[in-house]
């Protein structure tokens, strides 16, 4: 089943940084990797930020070394919990709705399954079913991923009309939540009173991801402990970004949409095709970038099936909202490495994290 995309003639010229000044936001997932640096990014642009997430687990440091705990309300609550979430959600009274809470990781998604449907699919129901009953939220952006589509393992990228069809477990409750989005979209806010959109973005990559199963993160890791990394799939080709480049995206088209809803609808956020590298080119970008005699090596495939090659078309995003990639894959491992290097020492993450954000943003002048 593919999907529909709005049209617009006029260009969105990026985002307009004072329209966050104090405006209510709801983010779900605050505590993972991106929600750690949306949060940043959100107390930098001014914004009123509520978060829901579960309290952050260990691969979630993040959120504690970002300084945002205690500067946004949180809510550590299950995103299946249907009471405590529209409690949080009444309580917040939210213009904007940022959806990043998901179980994420697809190797994960084989060996549990059922937590991932239960939350990537029945969170998403839930939380629309707080927008649906309330009167405050006047934009919806839910944040899916690139794996939403049926892959062919074709050379050129997906576009927005392309059949949804995820293949493992991770990738298909994603599109099934992009489908639960479609239909209420379609049955209960026909009227545009509140403007939705999905996301579907890429591998990102920055300072401060723990998570397993991820080729920067244990990169880090085997930096860390002055060993070779080792690499599972080094032919496997994916689109990669610094993270700020689709969170940049999010609140750019969460924006849009709520000043003028025929900017709402389904897009592609992912880098320029020179950006999409394989797993064993990364890792090599890394080690050079890290120095200190860093390198990597090719170990055992092994695991469940993951795709070999996976790439976006975001001619859409970039036609409607002039929208281009800012930061390329060496930009992106010199500022991971930056910050990774600051932590090492002890410095100081949030004045990093500032630092790379005004940098970014400073691009729009």
């Amino acid at each position: 089943m593919g999907v529909r995309g709005s049209a617009v003639e006029s260009v969105v010229t990026g985002m307009d940084k004072a329209f966050w000044q104090g405006k209510k936001v709801f983010l779900t997932g605050h505590t993972g990797f991106k929600g750690a640096w949306l949060c940043r990014l959100l107390l930098h642009l001014g914004a009123d930020v509520t978060g829901y997430a579960l309290a952050p687990a260990l691969e979630q440091k993040l959120f504690a070394l970002a300084g945002v705990d205690g500067r946004v309300r949180s809510c550590f609550a299950d995103i299946r919990d249907f009471d405590a979430l529209q409690a949080a959600f009444r309580a917040a009274q939210p213009e904007i709705v940022l959806h990043l809470a998901a179980q994420p990781i697809v190797r994960e998604s084989y060996r549990a399954p059922r937590y991932t449907f239960e939350t990537n699919v029945m969170g998403t129901v839930n939380l629309l079913e707080c927008i649906r009953t309330s009167d405050c939220v006047r934009s919806f952006l839910n944040v899916t991923t690139d794996k939403v589509y049926k892959n062919n393992e074709w050379v050129w990228g997906y576009r927005e009309d392309e059949p949804l069809d995820g293949f493992d477990p991770y990738s298909n409750s994603k599109s099934c939540s992009e489908l639960v989005t479609h239909s209420y979209k379609d049955s209960f806010f026909a009227d545009g009173r509140v403007a939705i959109s999905t996301a579907r973005a890429g591998n990102v990559l920055g300072g401060g991801d723990f998570s397993p199963d991820r080729i920067i993160p244990d990169c880090v890791r085997a930096a860390m402990q002055g060993q070779p990394v080792r690499i599972r799939n080094p032919h496997s080709t994916r689109p990669y970004q610094h993270v700020l480049d689709p969170l940049y995206a999010y609140l750019m088209i969460a924006q849009a949409q709520c000043e003028d809803g025929r900017y709402a609808g389904y897009y592609n956020v992912g880098p320029d095709e020179r950006d999409c590298v394989t797993t064993g080119a990364l890792a090599a970008l890394f080690c050079e970038a890290w120095g200190e005699g860093m390198r990597c090596e090719v170990g055992e495939a092994g695991g469940p099936h993951e795709a070999n090659f996976l790439k976006l078309d975001c001619s859409r995003l970039k036609a409607v909202f002039g929208w281009h990639s800012r930061w390329g894959i060496g930009t992106t491992i010199e500022k991971t490495v930056e910050w990774t290097k600051t932590w090492r020492a002890g410095g100081d993450v949030p004045g990093c994290m500032d630092r790379q954000i005004e940098e970014f943003l400073g691009e729009d002048a």
